[in-house]
């Protein structure tokens, strides 16, 4: 049985299915030092928002799957991931958790919960329904 660690809005609806070990990258030094060290298929990328322009070339270099903590998919990261053809999980929300995504009232704890629950983990996205994107457990 699957074990659906975080759910969130899905960027586009794709059957692509990519696993990976989630990297939180949490500036552009992090993006550029993943593409150099020539991992960057091995993860399914975790960053903050949907706005977050830093990680354009890690697409660009075939990144397999994201996860934004906020964001729609109208924004840069859900537009560009279309163009990719990468599945986005935008503004995930862990099941285990009551937290959840507000603009302008959300402060860093709820980040840092889904940091710590996600950062490192074997995951696999699951972006083949119309709206709703899910983060499985391996």
């Amino acid at each position: 049985m699957s074990n659906v660690l975080a759910e969130g809005y899905n960027a586009f609806e794709t059957n692509k299915s990519p696993s990976g070990r989630v990297k939180y990258l949490s500036d552009p030094p992090s993006v550029m030092a993943l593409i150099r060290s020539g991992r960057l298929g091995e993860h399914i990328l975790l960053v903050r928002g949907g706005t977050t322009t830093f990680l354009a070339p890690a697409l660009s270099m075939g990144a397999i799957g994201v996860i934004t903590m906020s964001g729609a998919p109208e924004s840069h990261l859900g537009i560009l991931s279309r163009e990719f053809q990468t599945p986005c999980v935008m503004t995930a929300w862990l099941l285990s958790s009551s937290s959840r995504y507000v603009p302008g009232e959300t402060d860093d704890s709820h980040f840092d919960e889904i940091v710590k629950a996600l950062d490192g983990v074997e995951v696999s996205l699951d972006c083949s329904d119309s709206l709703v994107g899910r983060v499985i457990a391996l």
